[in-house]
């Protein structure tokens, strides 16, 4: 049956660990009648969290995909990790998503992963509303949430409903836009009962329902005209201002409840019917697709499901069923069994199968059509970011861009039997996560392994013997450094070589810099840029200029470690008609990098990690005694009545087991999270240890 693209919703639950978005996942599920029983994350039968691991630690470490339907509509959920750890989850769903609904904890507040997520969607522009949770906890604070979110992530939040009450008081939820009062009453909250708003919270709603009106008029001329007019907006203007401003990314609408008490659930369902986009709608704001031979010419995509296939590879997951490729399809249909191409690996493939999840149950489907998502069996190919279409009429989409790995490991099987089976392990593994990397180091011969974090690697070393029956050894975690430089340069890189036969010959000057801060904040770790004027170097040749300087930065000055944010722009050089090849252009940008290297300044970096600890009042100074002992800058302290929350920044290299000193130092009562922060220089005193 073809979809009914507009009443379609592609969206996930994003948020900071511990906010409880798998807890809303879950009521979700049973609220649509997808599950019969709610599954608790701290009994460890969450239906979203199917893995061993995730079971065993009470957290989301892979996204999980469901459908569902409410009012009418069809809903294809992912459920994503709040675990800086496993941060690429999170970044390759947003990348097919067309919402998201960000869940805060009411107490918690807006943290340091809150920020990460946010930036993840701001990145890949995705419409969103907020969820603020955990309402019935002892020192929630509506109020305070959303401030926060306007103060550190710079969003626009606008107050769509309200709590009556709070903690052990929650008594229900206050409609701004129906001007209704909600109870939720029976054993699992299923019953909403609507009541008119009570006398108490009249004047309160009344002022906060006019602030939510101007706040919308405001964003729309016409509703703002009608608004001057009338002084007020009809519950129609209302919704059509609401969806414009998601649409366009000038606001957030904010919700409120508490999933674990089963309050607010099915309001936050309708809100994302009414305001979230479906597929059509999201489609032209950023989709298109590129040629597939030099991957430039824009080609628009329509999500019609008669035009020739342009799908997204967004995961590839290895599960007890076999190997699964979700994929989001942006334009055309494809049917079980059907012959595609994969342009970027230019390999035919087979869609085997073609499934729909609910956490790891397959439901066969025949055909999937233009705006939906689902996982394709026997695909061997096609890896995360990659296209799917047709051969006849190839083109690829805008892939996914990924955090480097910050912390590896040595890693060896404990018996010959196991060697092969660690490799081919390691490869699924490597296939299935763009953040994890493995390389064998030159100098040992041993084989390294490298993630996000030290609970990434521990529990990929979980899976190598839970999924795959491998036994490995794995060595302490080092910190992946790096290197940069400080000035800028001019130099020329000439290659010629005479031998028996034809020469090689290569000339390039380049100009070599430190990237700006803009250029930082596109994610890229190297920049070129070509300024060749009137044929200098041939067309055919600048693309080996770029490679070879960028090998050669690779290798590093200081301890080995590569050289990331560099910008090199090609002004000039001269060609041979006879002796220059791309090899000998390639040799020259590497000279030219070689040769620079005593003038551009080259220092060693290591990366840094946004750290914040929730600690009771009474252990803060020992806590941020411990964070200064590992060269931390604390930024920031607030009491939050019992509880202080200390922010700040500390070098990754130190925090290793920081978890077993934390528990230490407060009897187990206090809790942090980390995000990647940026690089900085190490001290004078720590490189002579490195390079050494």
């Amino acid at each position: 049956m073809a979809l009914n693209i507009k009443k379609t919703r592609n969206f996930g639950i994003i948020a900071h660990i511990d906010s409880g978005k798998t807890t809303v996942s879950e009521r979700i599920l049973y609220y649509t009648g997808k599950s019969h029983k709610i599954g608790e994350v701290h009994e460890g039968a969450a239906t979203m969290d199917w893995m061993k691991e995730e079971q065993e630690r009470g957290i989301t470490i892979t996204a999980a995909a469901t459908s569902v339907k409410w009012n009418d509509h069809f809903m294809n959920i992912i459920d994503t990790p709040g675990h800086v750890d496993f941060t690429a989850e999170v970044e390759r769903s947003c990348r097919v998503l067309d919402g998201a609904v960000v869940v805060f904890c009411s107490v918690g507040g807006v943290q340091a992963q809150s920020e990460t997520v946010w930036r993840q969607a701001d990145k890949y522009k995705v419409p969103r509303m907020v969820f603020i949770n955990k309402m019935d906890r002892v020192g929630a604070d509506y109020f305070k949430v959303v401030g926060q979110i306007e103060d550190r992530l710079g969003g626009t939040p606008v107050l769509l409903q309200y709590p009556k009450g709070g903690g052990d008081e929650l008594e229900g939820i206050v409609d701004l836009v129906h001007e209704k009062y909600y109870t939720f009453e029976g054993d699992k909250g299923e019953d909403q009962v609507e009541h008119e708003i009570p006398d108490d919270e009249k004047e309160h709603a009344a002022e906060l329902r006019e602030q939510m009106i101007e706040n919308i008029a405001q964003e729309h001329e016409e509703l703002m005209e009608a608004y001057l007019e009338e002084g007020t907006l009809s519950l129609e203007q209302i919704q059509t201002g609401i969806r414009h401003g998601v649409y366009n990314y000038l606001f957030q609408p904010v919700l409120c409840g508490s999933a674990l008490r089963n309050v607010g659930v099915q309001l936050l369902l309708d809100a994302v019917v009414d305001y979230l986009p479906d597929p059509e709608s999201v489609h032209n704001m950023n989709q298109f697709a590129l040629d597939d031979k030099l991957q430039e010419n824009p080609i628009p995509t329509k999500p019609d499901d008669n035009a020739p296939l342009r799908a997204l590879v967004f995961k590839v997951m290895t599960t007890p069923h076999g190997e699964l490729s979700f994929v989001r399809v942006y334009q055309g249909s494809m049917k079980t069994g059907d012959q595609i191409y994969c342009p970027n690996q230019q390999k035919k493939e087979r869609a085997s199968r073609l499934i729909k999840l609910h956490a790891m149950n397959q439901t066969p489907i025949d055909e999937i059509g233009a705006g939906d998502i689902c996982a394709i069996v026997g695909l061997k190919s096609a890896a995360t970011g990659e296209t799917i279409c047709m051969e006849n009429d190839q083109a690829i989409l805008e892939g996914i861009t990924f955090a480097e790995p910050v912390i590896s490991m040595a890693i060896e099987p404990k018996s010959n039997e196991d060697k092969e089976k660690l490799a081919n392990a390691l490869a699924k593994m490597e296939r299935e996560d763009p953040t994890f990397t493995r390389r064998i180091d030159e100098e040992t011969g041993q084989l390294i392994i490298a993630g996000m974090g030290e609970l990434h690697l521990e529990v990929l070393q979980h899976r190598l013997l839970d999924d795959f029956n491998v036994d490995a050894t794995v060595g302490t975690p080092s910190v992946s450094y790096r290197e940069s430089i400080s000035k800028e340069l001019q130099i020329r890189g000439k290659h010629v070589k005479q031998t028996g036969g034809s020469g090689q010959y290569g000339d390039a000057t380049v100009k070599i810099r430190p990237m700006t801060e803009e250029e930082r904040q596109t994610g890229e770790e190297f920049m070129f840029e070509d300024k060749i004027k009137g044929g200098a170097i041939p067309k055919e040749y600048i693309p080996a200029v770029a490679a070879g300087a960028k090998a050669e930065l690779a290798r590093g000055f200081v301890a080995g470690y590569p050289i990331i944010g560099v910008h090199i722009t090609l002004i000039d050089g001269s060609y041979h008609d006879v002796d220059s090849s791309e090899m000998a252009f390639r040799a020259a940008g590497a000279l030219a990098i070689r040769q620079g290297n005593p003038d551009l300044g080259v220092q060693l970096l290591e990366p840094w990690m946004k750290v914040e600890v929730e600690t009771p009042e009474e252990f803060t100074g020992q806590v941020i005694g411990s964070l200064n002992s590992k060269r931390a800058i604390i930024s920031e302290t607030e009491a939050r009545g019992p509880i202080t929350n200390v922010r700040g920044e500390t070098p990754l290299s130190e925090m290793f087991g920081y978890t077993t000193e934390l528990r230490s130092l407060t009897q187990g009562r206090a809790a942090f999270s980390m995000e990647p922060g940026d690089y900085k220089p190490v001290p004078r005193s720590l490189v002579e240890k490195l390079s050494s």
